[in-house]
């Protein structure tokens, strides 16, 4: 997999809400009363990602006595995992991950503390802009670890190449572009769309419909994307036609997003992502192992209908299972993670000795300045910019508890519509009965 933070998120998510009995006997045991104690104590942080370098863990143990055991399981499995031993009510772990789509059913079912209990999360939020992002209810549900959120790239030599000088600023002028592009013979297929039936495909949706104009939700948790004349009907309909139309490789409705990005993207055959993961400039795109393409690409401001649109957020962030052993010392533990000097250093601001593997962009506003003044982030200008003044939640109101649920009918039916097997106007009325069917709880 390349060196990107995004982990790959695919139907396991529904796994994860589903088959629980399956893996509770795998959590560990025990439960007691948690401790307030903050000193000499051991906590288990359980995530996704590699851990920071062993000297900054080893720091932090000397200047608060809390040692941490770190273990790293791939996303699904983690998500699994954290579903059954909040089921089960056993203790698994002190510190783990919080996915921003996962924030409604975690918050809802009260699976982990309101982080406000512990941290001054309003003070924070000043810096971490996609705190909204874990926001639900007015508590806060884990605090933003990255910055990831969706960017639109262009591969600038290839858009030059069809004698494209300017970038689009409209999603119009963008598909006359892609029709550029092709119509030169650039390339074949200008347009990356992972079209797979996996996480991916609904995120690249998600960021379409925001360009488009919309949402995809409302506060109910129904749907806004029925009507025709809707910017989610009209953005399904747009990546749909972008495939029949041959803007869009046909073996595209196998390929999940970093695959995409990997094996397109990177190696010059698709001169553009709508869709893109922040960061994967400097952490795919500029390295010459993994890239054929080296300083080709960059971000642009995401195209909308009328100019330009926001950037949907997409972050981790880490958070306190309600069964934690130590959640005082957990909090301690999070607040010197996200703090603005280790993000810099993780990212590699200060050093290689210092940087965490697959850690890149900075959650907070600070650390994003100290990493892009060093001169260690690729077109960090251009990020800490939207990070700023352009990103936005997916859902305003905060991820619905059923969204793993309603993720699955999004990609399913936009993939069968690539495939052929539905039409795009029939896969859309499927994707909204399924979300009124489950904002109606039934």
């Amino acid at each position: 997999m390349a060196p990107t933070r995004k982990y790959m998120k695919a139907a396991g998510m529904i796994a994860g809400a589903t088959c629980l009995c399956l893996t509770a006997a795998g959590c560990s045991s025990g439960g007691g009363p948690a401790s307030t104690q903050t000193k000499g104590v051991t906590i288990k942080a359980t995530m996704a990602g590699d851990p920071p370098p062993k000297a900054a863990l080893d720091a932090f143990t000397k200047k608060t006595g809390i040692k941490v055991n770190w273990t790293t399981v791939d996303w699904d499995s983690l998500q699994t995992k954290i579903s059954a031993a909040a089921t089960a009510k056993t203790y698994f772990a002190d510190v783990t991950d919080v996915d921003w789509s996962r924030v409604g059913q975690l918050g809802k079912l009260d699976w982990f503390y309101p982080m406000e209990k512990y941290l001054n999360t309003k003070k924070m939020a000043k810096d971490m802009p996609q705190m909204d992002s874990f926001t639900l209810d007015g508590h806060v549900i884990g605090i933003p670890e990255d910055a990831s959120f969706m960017v639109t790239t262009v591969n600038k030599k290839l858009f030059a190449k069809a004698g494209i000088k300017k970038m689009p600023t409209t999603i119009g002028d963008y598909t006359k572009d892609l029709k550029q592009i092709k119509s030169k013979g650039v390339v074949k297929y200008p347009l990356n769309i992972p079209f797979a039936a996996a996480e991916g495909l609904s995120t690249y949706w998600y960021q379409t419909t925001g360009a488009f104009g919309g949402t995809i939700l409302d506060g109910k948790g129904r749907p806004q994307f029925t009507s025709p004349d809707s910017a989610g009907y009209k953005a399904a309909q747009w990546m749909i036609s972008a495939l029949k139309n041959g803007l869009v490789r046909p073996g595209s409705i196998n390929v999940a997003d970093s695959e995409g990005q990997q094996t397109l993207m990177a190696k010059g055959t698709a001169a553009t992502t709508f869709s893109d993961y922040s960061g994967n400039v400097g952490s795919l795109y500029n390295i010459p192992k993994s890239s054929t393409v080296t300083n080709q690409v960059e971000y642009i401001p995401t195209p909308g209908a009328t100019g330009v649109a926001p950037n949907l957020n997409n972050p981790d962030g880490v958070g306190i299972p309600k069964k934690a052993k130590y959640p005082n010392a957990a909090a301690k533990f999070i607040k010197w993670l996200t703090s603005a000097k280790k993000e810099a250093d993780f990212a590699g601001a200060n050093g290689k000795d210092k940087v965490q593997p697959g850690y890149f962009v900075p959650s907070r506003l600070s650390a994003m300045k100290e990493l892009t003044n060093s001169g260690h982030l690729d077109q960090g200008k251009k990020l800490s910019d939207m990070l700023e003044s352009s990103t936005k939640p997916v859902f305003p109101q905060g991820a619905p508890s059923w969204y793993p649920e309603f993720s699955q009918a999004v990609y399913t039916n936009l993939h069968a519509a690539a495939t052929g097997s539905k039409t795009a106007s029939a896969a859309i009325k499927a994707m909204s009965e399924k979300a009124k069917q489950l904002a109606s709880g039934s």
